[in-house]
């Protein structure tokens, strides 16, 4: 399932800092996303989706407390970690030196503001049962294949 939030920018919708702005740009990502993912549930049921991003990723863009969250998307944490069998977080590439300047032209992070973000990021779903780190590394390629190991891992346990 592709990542939401890059859909709704290359729509021509605009980073913003202006806290209104931001919390509509946020729960147009949140709902695209929740829609999307009943789409792909509908239309590949007896699949298992990988999603690229998830439902709660807006939490750490949000800015003000998470009951204001919840409150706009009409639901609450346990709900949306209920969403997913597993959650597997791969660590942004700049916790380990890595530039991720270049890799989406969407995302106009730093890489010290991504390296925050992606904490605010892991606290929220390091509260799923089932979360899966998969730590950054030097090598990209190590990383890539850490990464598919649990995801193996996750599939078999889904399988059993």
């Amino acid at each position: 399932v592709p990542e939401s939030a890059t859909a709704i920018f290359e729509s021509g919708v605009k980073r913003d800092h202006d806290p209104n702005v931001l919390k509509l740009v946020q729960k147009t990502i949140f709902d695209y996303q929740k829609n999307i993912e009943a789409i792909y549930e509908l239309q590949f049921f007896n699949k298992v989706l990988l999603c690229d991003r998830g439902s709660l990723d807006g939490l750490a863009y949000w800015p003000n407390s998470e009951a204001s969250f919840f409150a706009m998307t009409g639901t609450d944490i346990n709900r949306e970690l209920g969403q997913y069998d597993s959650v597997i977080f791969f660590e942004t590439a700049a916790s380990s030196g890595g530039d991720i300047t270049t890799n989406n032209p969407y995302r106009n992070e730093t890489n010290e503001q991504s390296i925050k973000l992606d904490e605010k990021l892991k606290s929220i779903w390091s509260r799923h049962p089932n979360f899966h780190l998969v730590k950054s590394e030097k090598s990209f390629v190590s990383k890539i294949m850490k990464g598919i190991d649990v995801i193996k891992e996750v599939m078999d346990k889904h399988h059993e």
